[in-house]
């Protein structure tokens, strides 16, 4: 598993009574650091407690343990991130716990393929379980060749793999 259980049974109490308070202080998810939101990140750190609200008095109710793991920032909140992992979990990190780094994991029920060029049929490089963080190098724009496609690296190996396989990357988003 990619994360701890819940932190504690009041923790699920926190969350209902903190809802309200953050819920009026981060209602539209404006970037106040300007950049998009919606937005792809990775977790910088081994460790990041997931908080019911934007602040350290709001309770842990997850801990992420694996770095370069891609979340979603869904909100920001002054120094806080809304986040969302690829499970559907949702809830507050400090900025500092984050990375800008493009991160992915691979999905599906079956070994993913990893080619050498971006074609199936290609020289395979390797097979890759589902629920492996890698890192996304770079996926084209929906004009572009091969735009079903991005360049990852998993476990030391590099090569395409296709976008339907993979969490961390926008429809028809370019990532160079």
């Amino acid at each position: 598993m990619h994360r701890l259980a819940p932190a504690a049974a009041l923790a699920a109490v926190g969350a209902a009574v903190g809802a309200a308070v953050w819920l009026a202080a981060a209602a539209p998810a404006s970037a106040q650091s300007g950049l998009p939101v919606p937005r792809f990140v990775t977790l910088g750190t081994d460790e990041a407690n997931l908080r019911t609200g934007p602040g350290r008095r709001y309770p842990v109710e997850w801990v992420f343990v694996r770095r370069g793991m891609p979340v979603e920032v869904v909100a920001e909140f002054d120094t806080w991130r809304r986040i969302r992992d690829w499970e559907g979990v949702e809830g507050w990190v400090h900025q500092s716990l984050l990375s800008g780094r493009r991160g992915l994991i691979v999905t599906g029920e079956d070994l993913a393929s990893l080619w050498a060029e971006p074609r199936e049929g290609a020289a395979l490089v390797a097979r890759v379980e589902p629920g492996v963080v890698g890192r996304l190098r770079r996926c084209p724009p929906l004009d572009a060749p091969h735009r079903d496609w991005c360049w990852v690296e998993v476990s030391g190996f590099r090569g395409w793999m296709t976008r339907d396989r993979i969490w961390g990357v926008y429809d028809g988003e370019a990532v160079d």
